[in-house]
């Protein structure tokens, strides 16, 4: 049987870098063939596609950085805070920074002993690393669907 830690990191991986197990996609494949056009063109008043790429980047980093032995320093009004994507270099940038932080959280998660798992998160209104974990994963497949529906908007606009 594998290892708590191991099944999360594979769970993690495969919504954002190699999975195709629950919505047949993960970010990296679904990013892969969105200029930074698209990544910023907005549909009515819904978040683009940048926005929500530096929103899910933003919690990994933030949760990665606690792992690495850090502080916890996100906080959800800055989570849209996004710089300006001026370019393909900028979205290229931003899309490396979530896949390099994803497969370093990724690496951390699989690391983590089952008592390191059900420890408190920083405060304990925030529960466990077990919690944490699952929540991360929850929130890149609810961002991941939106990015998937802004495609289509994006791509097949209603005439």
């Amino acid at each position: 049987m594998m290892h708590v830690s191991l099944q999360l990191a594979k769970r993690f991986r495969e919504v954002i870098l190699d999975g195709r197990w629950v919505a047949n996609t993960n970010f990296q494949q679904l990013l892969a063939d969105v200029s930074f056009e698209q990544a910023n063109q907005k549909v009515g008043e819904l978040n683009s596609i940048a926005a929500l790429t530096f929103h899910v980047n933003y919690y990994i980093a933030g949760v990665l950085q606690v792992f690495e032995g850090g502080e916890l320093e996100i906080r959800d009004k800055y989570s849209f805070d996004m710089p300006e994507i001026t370019s393909e270099n900028d979205w290229i940038e931003l899309k490396n920074q979530l896949f390099s932080n994803a497969e370093n959280f990724a690496k951390e998660v699989s690391q983590l002993t089952d008592e390191q798992l059900n420890a408190g998160f920083v405060k304990p209104e925030y529960g466990d690393y077990l919690r944490n974990i699952e929540g991360i994963i929850e929130h890149c497949y609810y961002h991941m669907g939106q990015v998937s529906l802004l495609k289509k908007l994006i791509d097949f606009p209603s005439t």
